[in-house]
């Protein structure tokens, strides 16, 4: 009986790391772009939220929801640039849900580290700094 809970256990704890992400907050990010870091924004916007506002120099993938195998193709659009570099990888999508994790999970699948790749956490639609923000193309 105790091997079987500690089975369990082991496998519950394995599952929700497998589904855990790193998150960066909208602040850390601010700081990150007034200190000019080194950075690559991978925005999996639908097009029309990309040309209402994105950040400059963001690769538009237009990924979103990337539940498909089409849409996470799309993400591969970012590999060049993100194994060209060793800058993190920032994950912008409308809300910072499950396009988002979609998304972290298929660029972690294709041999992006963990370490450099995290999700604006609640998305563009979280984001308060307008001014860091692009109107149009």
């Amino acid at each position: 009986m105790k091997l079987r809970a500690l089975l369990v256990a082991t496998f519950v704890l394995a599952a929700s790391n497998a589904l855990a992400a790193n998150y960066i907050e909208p602040e850390e990010l601010r700081q990150a772009f007034q200190q000019k870091r080194k950075l690559i924004i991978v925005d999996i916007q639908p097009a029309e939220q990309f040309e209402q506002h994105h950040f400059n120099g963001s690769i538009e993938t237009n990924a979103f929801p990337a539940k498909t195998e089409e849409e996470k193709k799309r993400l591969d659009k970012a590999l060049p640039a993100i194994e060209a570099s060793k800058a993190l990888v920032i994950v912008v999508c409308p809300r910072g849900k499950s396009g988002a994790k979609n998304s972290y999970e298929y660029l972690t699948a294709r041999g992006v580290p963990e370490e450099r790749l995290q999700i604006l956490e609640d998305g563009m639609g979280g984001w308060p700094f307008k001014e860091h923000l692009k109107q149009g193309r």
